[in-house]
C-alpha cells in the first residue's frame, strides 16, 4: 500500500493533537514528512516526536516535490488565504474548519482548485460520528416516518478567554464548534436547496467579542425544521439529538440512542370525524387511541466509544486516502461546505 506524504501547517491543538496523532495511527497509509510552525518549541517537539523536517514558515514547503497533501491547521482567520496560496502553488489541501467566513471566499477556493486541478477537502469528521450515522440509517429505513423536526444540542458551560473568542480571528461558537452540528443539520435538511435561516446569538461567558450562544433554525417548504443549539452557558451539558417523526422518534447522545415507533399498517387509516365524539357509554370523549409501540436502542461499540474523536478522524482519513489514491469521490465536498458557510454568513448578518 503506497503512502500519502503529508505536510502539516500548525502544531497546536488541531495540528498536533488531532491530525498528527491520528495520522500516526495510520502509518501504513500516511507519512508525515514536514511540519511548519512559527513557535520554535513546537518545531523542536515535532522533530523529536515525528522525525520529520520542520520549518518556521509553510512557504518553505514550496518547491518540494515529495508532498502529496498539505493539512492547513493554521488559526481560523488564515484558513482562506493560506488554502488559496497552497492551491495556487500546486498542492492538494485539506483545510481545518471553518474553511472560510463567506460563501464568496469558498467560491474562490473551489474555482482555484478546479483551475489548478488540485484537491480541496475540508476536515468535517463529525459526518462519521457513529450516532449520527445510526440516526440516518433509522431515518432512511422509514422507521419513524417522515421527519418533522430534528434538534441538535452541542451545549456545555465554559468561560473562554483565548484567541478563538475574537471576531477578528473568525472565532465564536458558530465558526469554531458550529461546523460540526451545522454540517449534520444540513444533511438532515437536504443539501439540494438553501434553507431559510433564523438565528439568535449572544455573548454570555466569553472575554472576547464573538458569540458563545447560538440558537439556529433551518426551515423550508417540505423539509424538516432543524433546531441547532451551541451554548457555552448550559450548566447541564448536553450533546444530544431529538428527532420527531410522523411514526415515532429518536433521542439520545453521541454514545447511546433510543427510538420508538408504531407501524402504520397496524394502526390503520386515520379518518376525520367532525361530529362530537362519545365513548361506549355515549358520554363525551376525548380523541385518543391506543397504539402499539415498538422500542429499540443502540450503544456505541466499546472501542469507538473509548476513542470517539480519533475513530471519526480515522474514518475521515480512510475516505480521503481512497479519494487521493483510488480516485473515489469525496464524500464531503467543498460544495457541501459552501452551503454550511452560507448559512453561517446569514447568521452573522442577522446578528451584526
Amino acid at each position: 500500500m503506497s503512502k500519502i506524504r503529508v505536510a502539516i501547517i500548525g502544531q497546536g491543538r488541531s495540528g498536533r493533537d488531532i491530525h498528527a496523532f491520528s495520522l500516526g495511527q495510520m502509518k501504513d497509509r500516511y507519512e508525515i514528512v514536514a511540519i511548519a510552525d512559527q513557535l520554535e518549541e513546537r518545531r523542536v517537539r515535532a522533530q523529536k516526536e515525528l522525525g520529520c523536517d520542520v520549518y518556521s514558515d509553510h512557504r518553505e514547503f514550496y518547491g518540494r516535490t515529495d508532498i502529496d497533501l498539505v493539512i492547513n491547521a493554521s488559526p481560523s482567520h488564515l484558513h482562506f488565504p493560506v488554502t488559496k496560496e497552497l492551491l495556487e502553488n500546486g498542492f492538494n489541501v485539506l483545510c481545518e474548519k471553518p474553511l472560510a467566513k463567506t460563501a464568496e471566499e469558498v467560491d474562490v477556493l473551489i474555482q482555484m482548485a478546479e483551475r489548478t486541478g488540485k484537491l480541496l477537502a475540508v476536515y468535517q469528521q463529525s459526518r462519521y460520528a457513529p450516532a449520527f450515522q445510526k440516526i440516518r440509517e433509522i431515518i432512511e429505513a422509514g422507521t419513524i416516518g417522515r421527519v418533522v423536526q430534528v434538534s441538535i444540542a452541542y451545549n456545555n458551560f465554559a468561560r473562554r478567554w483565548d484567541w478563538q473568542t475574537l471576531k477578528a480571528n473568525n472565532g465564536g461558537n458558530l465558526l469554531n464548534t458550529g461546523p460540526h452540528p451545522v454540517d449534520q443539520a444540513l444533511q438532515f435538511f437536504g443539501t439540494d436547496m438553501m434553507p431559510q435561516v433564523t438565528c439568535i446569538m449572544d455573548r454570555a461567558n466569553t472575554a472576547g467579542d464573538a458569540e458563545d450562544f447560538v440558537k439556529l433554525l433551518l426551515h423550508g417548504k417540505g423539509r424538516p425544521v432543524v433546531d441547532v443549539e451551541i451554548s457555552s452557558c448550559c450548566a447541564y451539558p448536553s450533546f444530544t439529538y431529538n428527532i420527531q417523526g410522523t411514526n415515532g422518534g429518536i433521542k439520545g447522545s453521541t454514545t447511546h440512542l433510543d427510538w420508538k415507533y408504531f407501524k402504520s399498517e397496524e394502526a390503520g387509516e386515520l379518518k376525520l370525524i367532525t361530529t362530537p365524539l362519545v365513548n361506549s357509554n355515549e358520554e363525551p370523549a376525548y380523541c385518543r387511541e391506543e397504539l402499539t409501540w415498538y422500542e429499540d436502542s443502540w450503544d456505541i461499540p466499546d472501542e469507538a466509544g473509548k476513542h470517539l474523536f480519533h475513530a471519526m478522524a480515522q474514518r475521515f482519513y480512510s475516505m480521503l486516502y481512497n479519494t487521493i489514491k483510488e480516485g473515489q469521490a469525496l464524500e464531503i465536498t467543498p460544495q457541501h461546505v459552501r452551503q454550511q458557510i452560507a448559512v453561517m454568513e446569514e447568521c452573522h448578518r442577522q446578528n451584526s
